[in-house]
């Protein structure tokens, strides 16, 4: 499967954004579906994923600002970020993984997907 990520941009803390991640392969809805982002001189952190049925997987440092969602007629998962603060500047990026258990352990760690897209920057001024 490949990954388009997309929907980056420059906003003012507050404002909202909509990342897209689209894929390509008739395989997608069996993925589940990650984003993570890497912001300068920080590791990698995970930021929400999706299930083929719909199960949410969010880290807490975003998970009442940032809602994760799937559109498998379109082959592409959302990623609405709202409240946006400076520290979510970042490069974005979307990953798909197999399923695995509903752990969130699992499909928080980045080295559990399998195939990546390329990022998008996401910069929030203050």
């Amino acid at each position: 499967v490949q990954l388009q990520a997309s929907g980056g941009g420059l906003v003012q803390a507050g404002e909202s954004l909509r990342l897209s991640c689209a894929a390509s392969g008739r395989t997608f809805s069996y993925y589940v579906i990650g984003w993570f982002r890497q912001a300068p001189g920080k590791e990698r952190e995970f930021v929400a994923a999706i299930s083929s049925s719909g199960i949410l997987y969010s880290a807490d440092s975003v998970k009442d600002r940032f809602t994760i969602s799937r559109d498998s007629a379109k082959n592409t998962v959302y990623l609405q970020m709202n409240s946006l603060k400076p520290e979510d500047t970042a490069v974005y990026c979307c990953a798909a993984t197999r399923p695995f258990e509903s752990a969130y352990y699992y499909y928080a760690r980045s080295q559990n997907y399998l195939y990546w897209g390329q990022g998008t920057q996401v910069t929030v001024s203050s």
